[in-house]
């Protein structure tokens, strides 16, 4: 694994060539009628694991979602990998380089497990000689190679999470988006995602919207915590350690110091809005 590690990042950083690394967002506001989902969020990120945390509702899909491409924000401006998606050449480069994991995706029951990869590589518009390998590496980066073949309705949903964290990485990107990417996989699968995790923040901007704040802690560099549309932390991990290691069990609730510290992120919010 170590090797192989080693071969995909360099695949990656040759890859990557001139491309720029990182994302800006500056105002980001959007809403869906009268309910508002993003509120004025700015974020200034390179390579990296980045977490996104916050509570159902916070914002976290609808921002992926922007930085996904597939929604414009009602206001603000937003620059992927250095590049312009209101431009249409600048969106269809953005595309290419892009990975997304949305909280459902949908599949075609009658395809293997290779087949909806490679479909997917194909529409990134990976070079056909790079394509076949390619899925190769990425299903056996998730641990299927036993279910390359294997149909798509045949697999648990805990595999079916697996192929779309596949189909996310297969163009080795240099922007990954993961809405809810641990969702079914056991404690041994996220361990090692994790680490898949960790070797593509090295070389790529890796954004990942999870409930499970251990995941974070353990992945992810820094933290981002949305709640009602708004940032109310932007930080490194261990800082949020840090805020949970000052409050005790009946002022935040949480059985580890970052979910404590999580929880008082939120209430402080709260009340914060409250009082305003």
């Amino acid at each position: 694994m170590v090797v192989m590690d080693r071969i995909n990042l360099q695949r990656a950083q040759q890859h990557r060539g001139m491309i720029e690394v990182g994302v800006d967002l500056d105002g980001i506001t959007h809403s869906f009628g009268r309910h508002t989902a993003l509120e004025d969020v700015s974020l200034h990120v390179g390579a990296g694991v980045f977490g996104l945390l916050g509570p159902n509702g916070a914002g976290k899909s609808t921002l992926l979602r922007i930085m996904a491409t597939v929604l414009k924000p009602k206001r603000g401006e937003v620059r992927l990998l250095g590049m312009n998606p209101n431009d249409s050449h600048d969106l269809r480069s953005i595309r290419r380089e892009l990975g997304y994991l949305p909280q459902q995706f949908g599949y075609y029951p009658n395809f293997s497990v290779f087949e909806f990869i490679e479909y997917f590589a194909l529409l990134k518009e990976m070079s056909p000689k790079r394509v076949r390998p390619a899925v190769a590496n990425a299903i056996e980066r998730v641990g299927l190679e036993d279910r390359a073949k294997t149909k798509m309705k045949s697999l648990s949903g805990g595999m079916l999470r697996r192929v779309g964290i596949a189909q996310a990485i297969v163009n080795e990107p240099a922007l990954l988006l993961l809405d809810e990417p641990t969702v079914g996989l056991d404690p041994e699968q996220r361990v090692l995602f994790r680490r898949l995790l960790r070797e593509i923040g090295g070389h790529s901007t890796v954004f990942v919207s999870t409930h499970l704040v251990e995941d974070v802690a353990a992945a992810c560099s820094d933290v981002q915590i949305l709640n009602e549309g708004r940032v109310v932390y932007a930080g490194d991990a261990t800082d949020l350690k840090r805020i949970g290691a000052g409050v005790s069990d009946d002022a935040a609730a949480g059985d580890s110091e970052i979910e404590r510290g999580y929880t008082s992120v939120l209430m402080t919010s709260r009340q914060g809005r409250e009082a305003g």
